[in-house]
């Protein structure tokens, strides 16, 4: 009794405080498989989206015809609000993770397509020449010179996908299946604060440190990209697999799908 008046560690709990030691300390367990479901959900999502989005996006560049298909069909699916997206993948999936899964694989499409395009679309004609003339055929082509040349903004797609992901994920407890959102939405309904703030603050967190992480990612996949800056200040510098500096130095084309974050559900 004492220890509840005094706002004790037990005391916090009994009080309901938004701040609460004794909430971390108790529900570590909860919290942690929380956090692992979490980040699974965000990671299979965003992996299986980045495996559909490349070959769409060789597809559009390479096929013209393509380009306004792929980006109108992966528009359309981005408008859809979460719920109702949930909702339409109930009956297919039932009441699984495959639900939340699915529903961000189609909304990372739109971000990771329009990227990668962005990037292909930046790879410079010089480039492409100065590979032919070296003997690279189509297929050679793609990997070794148009896609490394297109991970500055491919990778800009994945980390705004990512993010992205990381907040929807929580719209998945109307399954059962949104990581720490199922913590959020029950800490809701019974006005339990300590749960509300530490999953959210653990949401923040795990999206910040994803964004890092890959950008870190970003920047040891593409050494060319340093290397352009030392190139013009006298250095010397080149691009993937021998590819001259200044015809391997496309514009910086990360921007594109930014204005795509901020989907309400």
């Amino acid at each position: 009794m004492s220890s509840t008046a005094a706002g004790g560690p037990e005391g916090c709990l009994a009080q309901n405080d938004w701040l609460c030691g004794e909430y971390l300390r108790t529900r570590q367990s909860e919290l942690l498989d929380a956090t692992v479901e979490h980040v699974w959900i965000t990671a299979a999502s965003v992996g299986i989206a980045l495996l559909l989005a490349l070959p769409l996006a060789v597809a559009a560049r390479r096929w013209r015809a393509a380009r306004g298909p792929a980006l109108g069909v992966t528009t359309v699916l981005y408008t859809i609000p979460s719920l109702a997206m949930f909702a339409l993948l109930l009956p297919v999936f039932g009441l699984s993770a495959a639900v939340v899964v699915t529903g961000l694989v189609l909304y990372s499409l739109t971000v990771l397509v329009r990227n990668i395009l962005a990037g292909l679309d930046a790879v410079p004609a010089e480039a492409r020449e100065a590979a032919r003339g070296m003997g690279y055929g189509p297929g050679r082509l793609l990997f070794e010179v148009e896609l490394p040349l297109a991970l500055p903004a491919l990778l800009a797609g994945v980390r705004i996908a990512t993010v992205t992901a990381v907040s929807l994920t929580t719209i998945g407890a109307i399954v059962g299946y949104g990581g720490l959102g199922n913590l959020i939405y029950d800490g809701m309904e019974s006005y339990f604060k300590s749960q509300v703030l530490t999953a959210s603050a653990i949401c923040v967190v795990l999206a910040i440190a994803a964004d890092l992480l890959l950008l870190w990612l970003q920047r040891a996949l593409t050494p060319w990209t340093r290397s352009r800056t030392r190139a013009r200040n006298g250095g010397t510098g080149g691009g993937p697999k021998g590819i001259p500096a200044k015809a391997a130095a496309p514009p910086e084309a990360g921007a594109a799908g930014t204005d795509l974050v901020g989907k309400a559900g």
